[in-house]
C-alpha cells in the first residue's frame, strides 16, 4: 500500500525501482528466463517514468501556482494532499502571500478608485499627454471648461487655437504660462501649470488648467477703480482753486478798473490770482508727467549680481545723507557670496527709493537706523528687506502704498513705490511691506 506522505512514497517508489532492477539482472545473469528479465526490465523504466512524473507534478503544479500569483489571478492554488506534513506548511506559507497579495490588490484598486473620483471630480482641469501627444488622462473639469467630450491626443485643441497643443507640448516641468482661446464664442484666459512624471518607465506631462478671466477681469476693474479715485483726488485738487481764482479773476474783469485804472489792491489780486492758476497748472503738469514717467518702466537687462556690491554702490550713494541725518545705517549679506539674476541699475533704484522713504521716516526719532539685509529664503529665493525705526504706517494705509500716484506726503508724487513695484514685477518678483506702529517697518523683495 503506498503511504499518503510524499516522502514515504518516494522511499517505496525507489525501493520498488530497486527491486524491478535486481530482479532483472539477476533473471539475466544467473538464470535463461530472458523473457522474464525482459518484463523485470520493462517495470523497472515504467517505475523510473512514474518517479519521474510524481516528481515533475510537484514542480508543475508549483510552477503553476506561481504564475497565477504573477498575473494576479488568484483563483488557483497548490494542494498538498497526500504529500506530507512539509507540504501542508509550504501550502500554509503560500495561503498567506496569496492572502497578501488579494489584500494589496484590493487597497490598489481601492485607491485607484479614489484617486479616479478626486482627478474627475477636483475644480481644476488636468490633461495628462505622453511625448508622443498621446493624453491619458482628460478630466471632467477639463471637458467642461474647453467643451470637448473627449480628447485623444493633443493635436485635437488645434480647433481652439493653432498654435495651443505646440505651446502645451513645449511645456517643461514648473512652467507657467498664460494661453488666451476662445471656446463657444467666449473668450478665455487660461493658467497653464506643467509637472514632468515617470510611470512604468513611460514619461508623462501633467497640465492643470484654469480659466483666470473672472479673477483677472475683477483685478484690473480694482485697479483701474482705485486708479481712477487716485486721479480723480489730484485732480480736482488742482481744478477746484484753478476754476475758483478763474472766476474770481474774470469777475474782477467784467467790473473793469474803477476811475480808467486798477487800484493796486486789485492789481495785486489779479496778479496773485494768476500765478495761482500757474502753479496749479505747473502741478498739474508735473503730476500728469510723473504718470507718464511710470508708464515708461525700461525693460531690465538681466546679469548675475553679488548683492553686498549692489548694498556696497547704494550705501555710497547715500551715505551723505545718512551722515547729514543722524542716521545709523548698516548693511548684512548672509551668505556674503549670495547673488541674485537681475538688473542692477532698476534695483538699485529701487532700494534709494526705499532708503529714502525709510530717511523720511526715521525724520524725528530720537535713535535713527536704517538696516539693509539680504538673505536666502527657505525655498532658495533671494530676499533684499529694508527696515527702519520710524513711527510705522497705518493698516489701513499699507493697502494703498503701490497705488500709482498715492502719496501721504505733501510734496510727494506717489510714483516710488509704484514704480518699484513695476520694477519687481519684471523681475518677476514681489514687494510687500509690514510694519508695527511704534516699531519698525520693513519692505521686503521678493526675487
Amino acid at each position: 500500500m503506498i503511504s499518503r506522505s510524499f516522502r514515504l512514497q518516494i522511499i517505496v517508489r525507489i525501493a520498488i525501482l530497486a527491486l524491478s532492477l535486481g530482479a532483472a539482472i539477476a533473471l539475466a545473469l544467473e538464470t535463461q528466463l530472458y523473457a522474464t528479465a525482459a518484463l523485470a526490465a520493462l517495470l523497472a523504466a515504467v517505475q523510473t517514468w512514474s518517479l519521474v512524473r510524481f516528481v515533475e507534478r510537484t514542480n508543475l503544479e508549483l510552477t503553476r501556482f506561481l504564475r497565477s500569483v504573477r498575473y494576479a489571478d488568484f483563483s488557483q492554488s497548490f494542494s498538498s494532499k497526500g504529500r506530507g506534513r512539509s507540504f501542508d506548511e509550504l501550502n500554509a506559507a503560500f495561503t498567506e502571500v496569496v492572502d497578501a497579495f488579494q489584500k494589496a490588490r484590493a487597497d490598489k484598486e481601492e485607491h485607484a478608485q479614489y484617486f479616479q473620483m478626486v482627478v474627475q471630480h477636483i475644480g481644476i482641469g488636468l490633461i495628462a499627454f505622453t511625448p508622443e501627444g498621446e493624453v491619458t488622462l482628460f478630466n471632467t473639469a477639463a471637458k467642461r471648461l474647453l467643451q470637448m467630450p473627449q480628447l485623444r491626443t493633443l493635436d485635437g485643441l488645434t480647433a481652439l487655437g493653432a498654435d495651443l497643443a505646440g505651446t502645451l507640448r513645449s511645456m517643461r516641468s514648473g512652467d507657467r504660462s498664460f494661453v488666451q482661446v476662445e471656446v463657444g464664442g467666449e473668450q478665455l484666459q487660461l493658467l497653464v501649470y506643467a509637472r514632468e512624471m515617470k510611470l512604468r518607465e513611460r514619461h508623462m506631462t501633467l497640465l492643470s488648467i484654469q480659466n483666470i478671466r473672472t479673477e483677472l477681469d475683477e483685478k484690473e476693474i480694482e485697479a483701474w477703480q482705485k486708479l481712477i479715485r487716485v486721479l480723480t483726488h489730484e485732480i480736482m485738487n488742482s481744478i477746484t482753486p484753478i476754476s475758483s481764482l478763474a472766476s474770481t479773476v474774470r469777475g474782477m474783469l467784467a467790473d473793469g478798473p474803477r476811475d480808467g485804472a486798477w487800484t493796486p489792491e486789485s492789481a495785486r489780486d489779479i496778479r496773485s490770482a494768476i500765478e495761482t492758476i500757474e502753479k496749479r497748472s505747473q502741478g498739474l503738469l508735473h503730476f500728469v508727467e510723473a504718470y507718464r514717467r511710470l508708464m515708461r518702466t525700461p525693460s531690465p537687462v538681466f546679469r548675475i549680481v553679488r548683492v553686498s556690491e549692489l548694498f556696497e554702490r547704494v550705501g555710497r550713494l547715500m551715505e551723505s545723507r545718512f551722515k547729514e541725518s543722524g542716521v545709523s545705517f548698516s548693511a548684512h549679506v548672509e551668505p556674503e557670496s549670495l547673488e541674485l539674476t537681475a538688473d542692477p541699475e532698476l534695483i538699485e533704484q529701487v532700494l534709494i527709493n526705499l532708503l529714502v522713504n525709510a530717511l523720511e521716516a526715521a525724520h524725528g526719532q530720537g535713535e535713527k537706523t536704517i538696516r539693509l539685509v539680504g538673505r536666502m529664503g527657505d525655498q532658495g529665493r533671494v530676499f533684499v528687506e529694508v527696515s527702519d525705526n520710524g513711527p510705522g504706517i497705518p493698516k489701513e494705509v499699507q493697502d494703498k502704498l503701490f497705488i500709482p500716484l498715492f502719496t501721504t506726503k505733501p510734496n510727494g508724487s506717489g510714483i516710488g513705490l509704484s514704480l518699484s513695484r513695476q520694477i519687481m514685477r519684471l523681475h518677476r518678483g514681489s514687494i510687500s511691506v509690514r510694519s508695527e506702529p511704534g516699531v519698525a517697518t520693513t519692505f521686503v523683495l521678493r526675487f
